[in-house]
């Protein structure tokens, strides 16, 4: 098992800044590959971006390719997901996602957090 847990959403004005942070406990962390998602009202839930075991391969989709960067530090059981330029399309609830393999597909990811609010005012 393991349990995620997402923190550092909040209220932004358009082209303001956000990081998300998900702290990981449980089984071993660099296990596994990561995701960040993201669920808007009405709208499947996506992919926004993705980062394997050592944090050598990524994925982002792309609406937010030169926005959005993901990192790891494996050492300290935590994914980041550093949010620049946002847009008022980017409202949506952010969560974290951990899968034994490398995926972007959302049925794929084992474990979920609970999820954080991320509102981007205009």
């Amino acid at each position: 098992q393991v349990q995620l847990v997402e923190s550092g959403g909040g209220l932004v004005q358009a082209g303001g800044s956000l990081r998300l942070n998900c702290a990981a406990s449980g089984r071993t962390f660099s296990g596994y590959a990561m995701g960040w998602f993201r669920q808007a009202p009405g709208k499947e839930r996506e992919c926004v971006a993705a980062i394997g075991w050592s944090g050598s391969m990524s994925y982002y989709t792309a609406s937010v390719k030169g926005r959005f960067t993901i990192s790891r530090e494996n050492a300290k059981n935590t994914v980041y997901l550093q949010m620049n330029s946002l847009k008022p399309e980017d409202t949506a609830i952010y969560y974290c996602a951990a899968g034994s393999t490398w995926t972007i597909r959302t049925f794929e990811y084992e474990y979920w957090g609970q999820g954080t609010q991320v509102t981007v005012s205009s």
